[in-house]
């Protein structure tokens, strides 16, 4: 006889935040390179800025799950990764695309990226066609079929891209992920985070400030491993005078908040 099933079990599990830290401190060998961070990012694309050696990649690294928080305490899709998670459960709903990643050079786009696939354990069903959609996605369709080796750097990064969508992820973790785009695959890639981010939590590491005040809904700007500032690109933009380096408006506020966290930690 089967058993009746509640509307608790079956309704969907919700979270205040997809990613939660407190006081989240992150190792990087030897050194703690996020130290005493606090951070809460919800749906939406949001922007992570911060100068050479801030902790970005780090951070990064434990959010994607690849390395164990030293103290602190980060919550992910509403599982406590600092506890004892199941992190494959995780790992399922999430893509991640690193700075620099690996791949066999004679696999096809096509075969890697169904190899990310599989080993995110989608069901073996689904991932002809999400496979294809997600090469469809990063404009590589007419190259599905040619060899990682014969592309160039900017189309291994949208290989890169295609395989941390596969999965269609709740958390979507991108490390500068623009490096050796051209101008017109950088629109099209800011395009594609607006879609994503309409209902999963996009997080963008990235130097250029310009990508960001376009592409994300709002801003964290981390130093030495802690959080600085966030908000709007809006108020990034307002954060700027004459005065501060910088281009445009989100460049300025950005120099502008750096400059003032930095007088503040001196004085």
């Amino acid at each position: 006889m089967m058993r009746a099933v509640s509307a608790a079990e079956t309704a969907p599990t919700t979270y205040a935040w997809t990613v939660h830290a407190e006081n989240l401190a992150v190792r990087a060998g030897r050194r703690l390179a996020v130290n005493g961070l606090d951070l809460a990012l919800g749906t939406g694309v949001h922007g992570l800025l911060g100068p050479n050696g801030a902790g970005k990649t780090t951070l990064m690294r434990a959010l994607a799950t690849v390395v164990r928080p030293a103290g602190g305490r980060l919550d992910l899709l509403g599982e406590n990764i600092s506890g004892r998670a199941d992190l494959r459960r995780v790992r399922r709903r999430l893509g991640y695309l690193p700075q620099h990643f690996g791949f066999y050079p004679r696999f096809t786009v096509r075969e890697f990226v169904e190899y990310m696939a599989w080993l995110k354990e989608m069901p073996k069903a689904d991932i002809p066609g999400a496979v294809q959609r997600a090469v469809d996605r990063v404009g590589l369709t007419d190259r599905a079929d040619a060899r990682m080796k014969t592309l160039s750097g900017g189309m291994v990064r949208r290989a890169g891209i295609a395989q941390a969508i596969v999965n269609d992820p709740e958390l979507l973790l991108l490390d500068e992920p623009t490096v050796g785009l051209d101008p017109e695959q950088r629109l099209d890639f800011r395009e594609l985070l607006r879609d994503i981010g309409s209902d999963s939590c996009v997080l963008v590491s990235t130097h250029l400030v310009e990508d960001v005040a376009v592409a994300c809904t709002d801003v964290v700007l981390v130093h030495e491993g802690r959080l600085v500032w966030q908000g709007t690109t809006a108020q990034l933009a307002a954060q700027g005078g004459t005065g501060d380096a910088g281009d445009s408006a989100a460049e300025r506020g950005y120099s502008a908040l750096l400059r003032s966290h930095r007088e503040r930690v001196a004085a």
